[in-house]
């Protein structure tokens, strides 16, 4: 009895609440000291990430003189969406280790795929989050033109 009397008051109380706008997962944003996010964003996908895989390819292209040759490093994350209109089908986080400056995370509508850049750098980070604990991948664009991606564990209790 005790324990349907607790669960009532707690269901009770859950939806007494006010709804926020905020969007899902906004504890995992950095502070907004320039106030780029002070409207509620246009578009929200937030994915669970559930496989992975490592693609690291090497390319040639013969016909340029001197021959460049490239060797493209990228994770492809794939998962289930947790947020409602949200349509992501999969995520590609590339790696670039000579541009002085990352290119803008980049939400394709039309084949369901978020592209996030991070420094080569970042790699043994990423796949550490990947192989230890939940990992959340969240994009968000905003009607000023501002766009946020991240990826993001859930809360981690310390041990």
């Amino acid at each position: 009895m005790r324990l349907l009397i607790r669960s009532l008051a707690a269901f009770s109380l859950i939806f007494c609440l006010p709804l926020s706008a905020a969007p899902m997962h906004s504890q995992f944003l950095p502070p907004d000291d320039l106030t780029v996010r002070d409207a509620e964003p246009e578009q929200q996908q937030l994915l669970q990430v559930t496989d992975y895989s490592v693609v690291v390819g090497a390319q040639r292209q013969s016909n340029q003189q001197p021959i460049p040759v490239t060797s493209p490093l990228m994770i492809r994350l794939k998962g289930k969406s947790l947020n409602k209109g949200a349509t992501i089908a999969q995520v590609l986080v590339n790696f670039d280790g000579e541009s002085k400056s990352l290119k803008k995370p980049i939400y394709d509508d039309k084949s369901k795929t978020l592209t996030l850049f991070y420094p080569q750098a970042q790699y043994r980070v990423i796949i550490d989050l990947l192989r230890n604990d939940t990992v959340y991948v969240q994009f968000l664009s905003y009607a000023n033109g501002h766009i946020w991606a991240d990826l993001h564990t859930g809360a981690v209790r310390s041990r």
